[in-house]
């Protein structure tokens, strides 16, 4: 069988090759990422296999469907890039990798909360500079501070734990609340409202859906904590950057670490420095020294990548031996609450 993977990066080759042999499979690797223009590259494939940033609308689906592809693998847990309606009409099956390395994430969400509350990007450049005072990095202590995670699903969990090693008070918000595993790891399920109104720290962990989109937005900004810190390590669009950016401008929020960006397509995963940035969103938002915005490396880690690599080739074997896809995403998906 034959697959396209399209988006690939060095690393992402090395580790489908590692594990490739064991599988049988013959695989394609394509450095751009898939959309309607180049669809036309998965002639001959039986599957292609997507990552965060490539463009799986209808149209692209019914190309890919025209040219006889079978099955779009995701290597990825987010699936907001592929429009299962069209998937469904066309009868392609679409398979992802829900939980990587959920450690990773939530590592990386704490790495990003330590490094803005203690100013450890400024003060790694100021010292490079021969700058070793301290005015400017004050922070403060996590104990006895109040953490709102919005999403308790298999990333939130991890986080949650992390944070009430630091003594940290945790509310967290799900759709579909969880009060078992509440109770067990001593947390508080709340509204969003008061999740907003009391959270020192807000961490985001849910899918993007049509009810999530910027829901981050001016009217939610305007109800948080004076000074609140906003950590996004989902995806892009929950945040409405505008409004982010105004609340940032008026001090509102203290600090935003985002491994995620609305747009981040054109640039994330791409070495853009020889170019002038003509995102002006993008430009203001990097402009401001209690940011911190990295290009969507949270989940990162030789675990998480050796980890997609292995359970895309076992979505991979289970469709083509003709077995039941635990990892099949279907239109009722979309109802999930968090990740």
């Amino acid at each position: 069988m034959k697959v396209m993977l399209f988006g690939t990066q060095p690393y992402d080759q090395q580790s489908f090759e590692r594990i490739r042999k064991s599988y049988g499979f013959e695989i394609l690797y394509h450095r751009s990422h898939l959309n309607a223009k180049n669809a036309l590259l998965a002639k001959g494939a039986d599957a292609v296999c997507v990552f965060v940033n490539d463009t799986v609308d209808a149209e692209t689906v019914r190309q890919l469907a025209e040219l006889g592809v079978q099955l779009i693998a995701l290597r990825c847990a987010g699936f907001n890039n592929v429009d299962l309606h069209a998937a469904a009409r066309h009868g392609i099956p679409v398979v992802r990798v829900p939980a990587y390395s959920p450690h990773a994430v939530a590592e990386y969400a704490v790495a990003l909360i330590l490094s803005l509350n203690r100013k450890i990007h400024r003060a790694y450049w100021r010292t490079r500079d021969g700058n070793f005072s301290l005015h400017g990095l004050l922070g403060f202590d996590l104990y006895g501070k109040t953490a709102g995670i919005v999403g308790t699903g298999k990333i939130a969990r991890p986080l949650i734990h992390i944070l009430k090693g630091f003594g940290m008070e945790v509310l967290a918000y799900d759709i579909y609340p969880d009060e078992r595993y509440a109770l067990a790891e001593g947390i508080e399920y709340a509204a969003l409202e008061e999740l907003y109104r009391r959270a020192d720290i807000l961490s985001l962990h849910c899918p993007l859906t049509d009810r999530t989109r910027h829901m981050i937005d001016g009217k939610a900004i305007a109800s948080m904590k004076p000074g609140v810190m906003i950590i996004n390590t989902g995806r892009g669009q929950l945040i409405d950057t505008s409004a982010l950016i105004e609340g940032l401008k008026e001090k509102r929020i203290g600090a935003a670490g985002l491994d995620v960006y609305e747009e981040e397509a054109a640039y994330f995963y791409e070495d853009t420095s020889d170019r002038i940035m003509d995102d002006d969103v993008l430009a203001r938002l990097l402009s401001f020294n209690n940011v911190i915005l990295t290009s969507h490396q949270a989940f990162f880690t030789r675990e998480a990548i050796d980890n997609i690599a292995q359970v895309t080739m076992q979505n991979l074997n289970d469709f083509f031996e003709q077995r039941k896809l635990p990892n099949q995403v279907c239109v009722e998906t979309e109802k999930q609450p968090s990740a």
